[in-house]
């Protein structure tokens, strides 16, 4: 089987070297300090939060209806269920 051409999971043996040429000191977090980091954190959180594909109104509705259904059934069974174990707890108890 052959890799296919630019993959990322076998790097050229041309930027191996390079990369082993390259020594790294403390590297870009050690020259920011705590505000900085914290105000790139906060940037890349808005920027990541723009990527999101939101739902839209009529998705949204329909997701929630199937989640509370799927809740009330849920509800429904262990209520049977609780129900069946109180009276056989009862029957072999006395």
């Amino acid at each position: 089987m052959t890799d296919a051409v630019g993959s990322i999971d076998m790097p050229d043996a041309e930027n191996e070297a390079a990369d082993s040429k390259k020594t790294r000191k403390g590297g870009k977090r050690a020259k920011k300090g705590p505000l900085k980091r914290l105000a790139l954190f906060y940037r890349q959180i808005v920027a990541e939060l723009r990527k999101v594909v939101w739902p839209t109104r009529n998705q949204l509705t329909t997701y929630t209806t199937v989640v509370i259904i799927f809740v009330v059934i849920m509800i429904g069974l262990v209520t049977v269920i609780d129900y069946g174990l109180d009276h056989a707890a009862k029957y072999v108890f006395g």
